[in-house]
């Protein structure tokens, strides 16, 4: 199943993260691990495009924006996939930080201003995820799965 691999392939990333900070330097070392380029990086990208086009992958939607939590806990972050287009999330906040991987679907895409790669946010930051320039999905590791929307 779809999702088996799906699991399988961001606990690879999470092996690489586990125990360390969740901050800016995290996103440097993610993006010279794992670049969009990498193997698993197009591995994660087909897995959520096939996920999204089956409906197992951001089964909900709410203002434009289709999501959904793919997996509870791996390994201590649950994972999250989140389909945008040209348009500004709700905000919120990150009580133990975020580590994003950004998937542009239109070549020019970004996320909170940033192209294909990682963006990491640390703990107690928050911010309304923002895609402009085109289509993007983001995945989002929450450590703990803690997040806080107002």
């Amino acid at each position: 199943m779809e999702i088996n691999e799906f699991g399988e392939k961001v606990n690879r990333i999470i092996e690489e993260i586990a125990g360390k900070p969740i901050d800016k330097p995290l996103a440097k070392y993610l993006n010279t691990m794992f670049p969009p380029e990498s193997e698993i990086f197009e591995q994660i990208r087909g897995l959520c495009s096939l996920g999204i086009d089956e409906g197992w992958l951001c089964k909900n939607e709410a203002g434009g924006i289709r999501y959904g939590r793919a997996i509870k806990d791996l390994q201590g972050f649950s994972v999250d996939v989140v389909l945008m287009d040209n348009i500004v999330g709700p905000y919120h906040t990150h009580p133990r930080g975020e580590v994003d991987m950004i998937i542009p679907l239109s070549p020019q895409a970004k996320f909170d201003g940033h192209s294909a790669g990682w963006l990491v946010y640390g703990p107690g930051t928050g911010h309304k995820p923002t895609v402009s320039d085109g289509k993007a999905i983001i995945v989002y590791l929450l450590p703990e799965g803690k997040i806080t929307f107002s």
